[in-house]
């Protein structure tokens, strides 16, 4: 019985994760750390989370703190929501205390935490990916990219929070990423080694699996918008957006991509000594002549993806997390709800570059949502804080904002209609959101 959980994190998906498995009745108390201001207002008013919902001051790092924290509290399941914390070992540190925890083993969660190792496995499991090599020293990446025919895709090997990725559209471009990374430490040791791959072409959507070790259940599809201006233009960032499910991906694709793309890779993990249990994300590309092809792999539940598919989610949520860390994940599917939901991700000013964080936030009552709305319009905060009675910006992803209606059309105007009403000095977010959905 997993009644008193402990999530760890304090972004969007977080407040998604804590969202959802606050419906739950098997869920007596959550305890996130260190959670958000949304996250800890699930604790008040008449919602399926009053009254079960506190916060503690412990970084999504802190692995001694965290399992002190998780004794202290009676906690009988964890479940991790970032992806640094996975990569710290928190994973194996609530293994050896023999409590159930959901997410990767710091072995397992290689697949994200370096492109190399990612890209090394798919190509030994046959798993379809673009072409690579990686490199260390400036001047042999450099002599790679003249070598190429066609553009490429420069990424620093380690963790960059979704931003160490640069898809050049010249070889030029693509030297001065590799000589930011190598030479210039762009991205600190993240970056002291980068893959360079072939540039695929397509339309991208996202897939997610439960995992628990042997077997795995695909999630809804989604569809990120990484650029941070409309029509996918200016720098990657960690997500601005996201819709679900991806009109492209019908039930002959789903089971393609799982019979060629996660099948192996689970299959993989586990003949190496790595069984994968927890989320398992995969970032695709839909080439119109070689099908799906895994652009990268992340060991979590995506951001902002989580925002936009659970709020499909007719299941409720914690019975499968808690299946998949056991190692007992049943047969068959979650069910989701007919729709479509839209998040639209609010941004501070600066984001993705330097961000500026302090201003006040207008437009939100005292729960952190917009007054009036049900459930089918929810405020997700990813980086907000409150100091006395001011709600203020914290950090470059402030807010989502997700809507469900029974078309694209409908979740685009509830979810920007409640835009409408929120503002602070700086806020900037794409007004394009979803719609690609409409081809």
């Amino acid at each position: 019985m997993a009644n008193r959980i402990l999530l760890v994190g304090s972004g969007g998906r977080e407040h998604a994760l804590a969202w959802k498995l606050l419906q739950s009745p098997l869920c007596h108390h959550l305890v996130a750390a260190p959670g958000n201001p949304g996250i800890e207002a699930l604790g008040r008013g008449q919602g399926p989370g009053a009254g079960k919902v506190s916060v503690a001051a412990v970084g999504a790092e802190a692995v001694n703190d965290l399992v002190a924290l998780a004794e202290r509290e009676r906690i009988n399941f964890v479940v991790c929501g970032p992806e640094s914390a996975l990569a710290k070992g928190l994973g194996d540190a609530f293994a050896k205390k023999g409590m159930p925890f959901f997410g990767p083993s710091q072995a397992a969660a290689e697949i994200e935490g370096s492109k190399k190792f990612a890209k090394d496995l798919m190509k030994r499991a046959g798993v379809p990916s673009a072409a690579y090599d990686s490199f260390s020293d400036f001047a042999a990446a450099e002599a790679f990219i003249d070598r190429q025919p066609g553009d490429v895709v420069v990424k620093a090997d380690g963790l960059c929070a979704g931003k160490g990725v640069v898809v050049a559209n010249s070889h030029q471009e693509a030297k001065a990423a590799a000589r930011s990374m190598l030479v210039g430490r762009s991205f600190g040791d993240a970056g002291a080694r980068v893959v360079i791959e072939e540039r695929l072409t397509g339309r991208e959507c996202s897939m997610m699996a439960l995992c628990d070790g042997e077997r795995f259940v695909l999630l809804a599809t989604a569809e990120d918008h990484k650029a941070v201006f409309d029509g996918d233009r200016g720098p990657n960032t960690g997500g601005m957006g996201a819709y679900s499910p991806s009109p492209l991906v019908d039930a002959s694709l789903t089971r393609r991509i799982a019979q060629t793309i996660f099948a192996p890779t689970v299959a993989a993990m586990a003949a190496m000594g790595r069984p994968f249990r927890g989320l398992l994300y995969g970032g695709l590309m839909l080439t119109p002549d070689r099908g799906p092809m895994v652009i990268e792999w992340n060991c979590r539940f995506g951001d902002p993806e989580t925002q936009a598919v659970l709020p499909r989610m007719e299941d409720d949520l914690l019975p499968w997390l808690l299946a998949a860390a056991k190692g007992e994940l049943p047969p068959g599917s979650p069910t989701w709800s007919p729709g479509i939901s839209v998040c639209v991700v609010l941004a501070a000013a600066g984001y993705p570059g330097k961000v500026r964080s302090g201003d006040a936030i207008d437009g939100l009552a005292q729960d952190g949502q917009l007054a009036g709305e049900g459930t089918d319009l929810v405020v997700f905060h990813a980086g907000s804080k409150r100091e006395g009675e001011r709600l203020l910006t914290s950090g470059g992803r402030v807010l989502g904002v997700t809507a469900r209606g029974p078309d694209l059309n409908s979740a685009r105007a509830r979810a920007y209609g409640g835009i409408d009403r929120i503002r602070w000095d700086g806020m900037h977010y794409r007004k394009d959101i979803g719609l690609r959905g409409r081809t």
